[in-house]
């Protein structure tokens, strides 16, 4: 064959390829985004679908299709906005979409399709001059690029809390205690501050004592779920916002935190029947000691980083979408870091309480969830998951270096959770 006859051939051969990949393009009516190992980002994937919704475009997830892949129609500035975040995405035709979705239907496969149909409007808990590094839900947010709002105690105790559709508690103490700090911290510049900020504020809306301010916010937010908000809280922002409601008839703080002493009786007045997730358990009264409750279990458990991980459970998708929603991954299998909170001890979690993950090991739950009236609440042990020890004045997590963390990627699915469409997650 002659040098020119080649060269018309492979030209030949190109264009054929350019007519078909066109005409792919052209047939091509949806966006799939994986969300197994193929993903090359899957932190940003969730950015991309909220941005979606956003603009009026309703999306398909496909729970435990391929990871908890995302399904939405083909747009041009949708698909180069994917390139442009370095996300990956595969061109399919709507027959192979409806092939998809006869596959999901099957009754025997435990897959389901669950519509996204609103933006939720996304406010995170924490006072002024928090930076993101703190808090492992702001990171999230902010590398997935979702737009959020921050709020506090004045807002919520101004009523502001009706505007949004779910709520993140950063790392933060409801007892009036300060994080039970002052053994440590209690000279450094930023722990008075704290502190005097927190009085201020206090005074300003007429309370003689930040618990007493603290537990009428963390009631507000009980409210808000009970009326359909959406709860979500890390590491000592779980477990504190239910020491505060169970001890709302009683005095837990010593007098360096509030300016007089606990109540002696304390242990005998706490009321579990106000509490989300946890009862029984017994409040730490030593004020030096770096513990709040016998919730924790961090001062009890003894494992290795290396042994550190947890279990996700596998729930029904068709029978329990809700469950099968938050557990979304592409790995079963987290891997454990610490907090101040770390994890729940099983022996305090109400029978109501749904475990979604574990280290049955330990007899330690991780990620728990329930409903509040028509509302629900989520609670995820530990501070930051790539940062397994995480101290006071630790650099902050560049999750440049974690897009496929799959202990972020549950943070995200919470995020996305109330944007499902409601009459599909009736149970």
């Amino acid at each position: 064959m002659s040098l020119v006859n080649m060269v018309n051939k492979v030209k030949k051969i190109f264009c054929l390829l350019l007519i078909s990949m066109l005409t792919l393009s052209c047939q091509a009516a949806f966006l799939l985004l994986p969300m197994d190992e193929t993903q090359k980002n899957h932190l940003k994937s969730y950015g991309i679908t909220y941005w979606s919704i956003e603009q009026g475009i309703e999306v398909e997830w496909l729970l435990n299709y391929r990871g908890g892949s995302f399904l939405i129609p083909f747009l041009d500035h949708v698909q180069q906005e994917c390139a442009i975040r370095g996300i990956s995405s595969d061109l399919i035709t709507d027959a192979k979409r409806l092939q998809i979705l006869d596959e999901i239907a099957q009754p025997e496969i435990n897959m389901e399709v669950i519509k996204l149909l609103k933006a939720p409007r996304i406010a995170v808990y924490a006072p002024e001059g928090k930076q993101p590094w703190d808090d492992a839900v702001m990171l999230a947010l902010q590398y997935a690029e979702i737009p959020y709002e921050q709020i506090y105690d004045g807002d919520i105790i101004e009523g502001k809390l009706v505007d949004f559709d779910w709520l993140h508690l950063h790392h933060e103490d409801f007892t009036g205690q300060y994080g039970k700090f002052y053994r440590a911290f209690h000279r450094m510049a930023w722990y008075q501050k704290q502190v005097q900020d927190n009085e201020n504020l206090a005074r300003k809306y007429g309370f003689d004592k930040v618990s007493h301010m603290k537990l009428l916010v963390a009631q507000t937010i009980k409210n808000y779920v009970a009326s359909g908000g959406f709860l979500f809280a890390m590491c000592s922002g779980a477990d504190s916002f239910d020491i505060a409601l169970a001890a709302q008839n009683t005095d837990i703080c010593a007098s360096m935190y509030d300016g007089d002493a606990q109540d002696p009786d304390l242990a005998s007045k706490l009321d579990f029947t106000q509490t989300l997730a946890f009862q029984n358990f017994r409040i730490i009264e030593d004020p030096f000691e770096y513990e709040y409750s016998t919730i924790d279990a961090t001062q009890e458990r003894r494992v290795s980083q290396n042994q550190d991980y947890f279990a996700l459970f596998d729930f029904s998708a068709k029978w329990d979408p809700v469950p099968t929603m938050l557990c979304q991954n592409h790995s079963q299998i987290i891997k454990g870091f610490m907090g101040q909170t770390t994890s729940f001890i099983k022996t305090y979690l109400k029978p109501s309480v749904l475990v979604m993950g574990e280290n049955s090991k330990l007899n330690e739950a991780r990620y728990i969830h329930g409903e509040l009236g028509k509302g629900t609440w989520t609670f995820y042990g530990g501070h930051d998951p790539e940062d397994y020890r995480h101290r006071v004045g630790d650099k902050p997590t560049d999750l440049e270096l974690y897009p496929n963390s799959p202990g972020y990627r549950l943070i995200l699915n919470n995020v996305l959770f109330p944007a499902a469409k409601k009459k599909k997650l009736k149970t």
